[in-house]
């Protein structure tokens, strides 16, 4: 049997993060080996998710998490440059959020999260509705109470640019990635101590690091832990819009849940489904009928520039769900001391792969959070009752 000081469960965004700040950035001089059991990444969440990043949350510690997120892809380059050259540029469209309010709740929510994020120096304008209408003359904002714009830091950028550069550079410091899947974990006690591959690979492990994305809850099942992720599905459509609206737009939040901002000369645009069931994990079956029962109504209220739209392309991803407060999960498993968890993340882990990666490689060095106090979404909380609720998920 081989054995690896850290092995990785995934090596989509997440996971790839971890083993570049370890081997990378930290100067991890032990083995890391990452397994991916789909490494075309046809359905792994990193590619198929909407690409946005966002610092309109309402926890500080989300807030900081894709404030990195953000440092990292304005400078991915030369960040993640190696032998080979530079990094790809991310191609970041920084053209912010446009939260929508239209019940008094939905107005509550909006201040309280805007408490937060004027704490933590986000650049961020709550809006009237006539300022709403002032900055974006398409929308009708007749039943609207409030908006929330981001006036800097804020857009959508290339996915699978950021995650073939995390791959790279962690391979460039000494990382290996391992096509295969993990079936079972030996645990002794309160340690993890070897993964066996569906292949028949064993390999033991000092340190195991669940970035399993929505498989996490299973994962973490295979060494008989407890964690509350599984896959919720996400049909995102792709549309022509015959009119298109004029000047520079963000990605729209509508008070029904829908969201939708532009790609390239087209648009796309995506709605929770009702119920929103756990799903099976290779369940991609598109919700259609979303689009005619809401999407496109929802979309021709708001703008009569969406009344022609003509759908394009569909397709299916997975958010890797927290059931119990929608936030991360980071740090060691408390009945596995050695298996620490990168889940969780609720539709927000893509752009908050790099400071996730960070903190996680930052945990393995040093036994603390260092560059950013991760400390409130420790796993503890998840079952002793201080969940810690984050109420700007999209």
């Amino acid at each position: 049997m081989e054995t690896r000081d850290v092995v990785i469960v995934g090596g989509g965004a997440v996971g790839a993060a971890v083993a570049c700040w370890l081997k990378a950035f930290e100067g991890f001089e032990g083995s890391v080996t990452v397994i991916e059991r789909d490494p075309s990444y046809a359905h792994a969440s990193t590619a198929l998710a909407a690409s946005g990043i966002r610092l309109q949350f309402s926890t500080p510690e989300n807030i900081a998490l894709s404030r990195y997120g953000l440092e990292v892809i304005r400078d991915f380059p030369a960040r993640m440059a190696t032998p080979d050259g530079p990094g790809p540029d991310l191609g970041f469209k920084e053209q912010g959020y446009l939260f929508l309010a239209a019940t008094e709740a939905q107005e509550r929510s909006l201040r309280a999260a805007h408490e937060v994020q004027r704490a933590e120096g986000v650049e961020v304008a709550l809006l009237s509705p006539d300022e709403i209408a002032a900055r974006f003359p398409h929308l009708n904002v007749g039943d609207l109470r409030l908006g929330s714009l981001g006036l800097r830091d804020e857009g959508w950028f290339d996915n699978m640019g950021l995650l073939h550069g995390f791959r790279a550079k962690a391979r460039a410091a000494g990382a290996t990635f391992v096509h295969d899947e993990v079936a079972e974990i030996a645990r002794v006690g309160g340690r993890a101590t070897e993964v066996r591959c569906a292949s028949g690979r064993r390999i033991g492990c000092g340190i195991l690091v669940n970035a399993a994305g929505p498989r996490a809850g299973a994962v973490a099942a295979l060494a008989g832990l407890e964690l509350p992720v599984g896959p919720r599905k996400r049909t995102v459509f792709v549309f022509d819009c015959q009119r298109r609206p004029e000047g520079r737009l963000p990605l729209m939040i509508d008070p029904t849940g829908l969201w939708s901002r532009p790609e390239g000369e087209r648009f796309i645009a995506g709605l929770p489904p009702e119920p929103d069931p756990e799903v099976a994990p290779d369940d991609f079956e598109a919700h259609h009928d979303i689009w005619e029962e809401r999407i496109w109504p929802a979309l021709a209220e708001r703008s009569p520039a969406f009344e022609a739209i003509k759908v394009k392309r569909i397709w299916v991803g997975h958010y890797e769900w927290n059931a119990v407060d929608q936030n991360g999960i980071l740090g060691p498993h408390p009945e596995c001391g050695n298996f620490l968890l990168a889940n969780g993340f609720s539709g927000h882990g893509l752009q908050q792969s790099a400071g996730v990666g960070r903190a996680i490689a930052e945990r393995i060095m040093t036994g603390g959070w260092r560059t950013i106090d991760l400390a409130a979404l420790e796993p503890g909380r998840l079952f002793d009752g201080t969940a810690v609720q984050e109420t700007a998920v999209v």
